[in-house]
């Protein structure tokens, strides 16, 4: 088995020049039965998960409850906030997974805000799923990764591999409570407003095809690509620890 210390410090040096805000490491043995029901073998075949996270730019963020009457409010979102930081995802889970195939190990990257199902309209794997098991945030009513540092104001990719990399065992507890500003600030009414409980299907919070439908109608009605994300603005976490 080749030496993980290198590759460690290799990758870490990877997320700092990329500026990667948050890296996790998920033990993903004992789900591999429910991952390979929801997402395949394939999936299901590596043992880790590495978890790498960007945060959004709040001044970016900030600015959604004028998406409808602003265009420069919807480029700013689409560019900064979702294209050039999915990109960077992407350049460095790659460099990440290179790193890890030039050292002996399986790593298969899976990329940022992917949709590859589109009945479920859903990816790969979920990079939330891995992010919280990485201990990294936990999942909100609005079905987001909720971090502690930056609430749901990040997006995310997932690097899934047999590297032996050290894993953060705890998982962080939800903390929404009783807080319901992204259910009712919602748009398209689709969250019921239930808490995370594991084991229960995304219905349960999240009909995404409700969401979806939001986007597509507004988008075919005034005629320029649509923008949401208020359930990301609204959530305390990221608005209270920014100034």
């Amino acid at each position: 088995m080749p030496a993980t210390h290198s590759v460690k410090s290799d990758i870490h040096k990877l997320t700092i020049s990329h500026a990667i805000n948050f890296f996790g490491v998920a033990a993903l043995t004992p789900y591999q039965p429910e991952i390979a029901a929801e997402w395949g073998e394939l999936m299901a075949s590596y043992p880790q998960g590495i978890s790498i996270g960007i945060s959004l730019l709040h001044p970016i963020v900030d600015q959604l409850p004028k998406r409808l009457e602003e265009n420069s409010v919807r480029f700013n979102y689409r560019q900064h906030a979702f294209a050039i930081v999915n990109e960077r995802l992407d350049l460095t889970a790659s460099l990440i997974s290179s790193t890890l195939q030039s050292a002996g190990f399986r790593a298969f990257p899976v990329s940022a805000s992917q949709q590859t199902n589109k009945e479920k309209l859903s990816g790969m794997i979920s990079h939330k799923m891995v992010a919280r098991l990485a201990g990294l945030g936990w999942i909100g009513k609005s079905c987001l990764l909720v971090t502690p540092q930056a609430g749901p104001r990040v997006r995310w990719a997932t690097i899934l591999t047999d590297a032996p990399l050290p894993v953060r065992s705890e998982i962080l507890e939800e903390r929404c409570g009783l807080c319901r500003l992204c259910v009712d600030i919602c748009p398209a009414g689709a969250f019921t407003g239930e808490n995370f409980r594991h084991g229960e299907p995304r219905g349960v919070r999240y009909d995404a095809h409700l969401c979806n439908r939001y986007l597509d109608e507004l988008e075919e009605k005034q005629g320029f690509p649509a923008v949401c994300g208020m359930c990301l603005y609204i959530c305390p976490y990221g608005r209270n620890r920014h100034s």
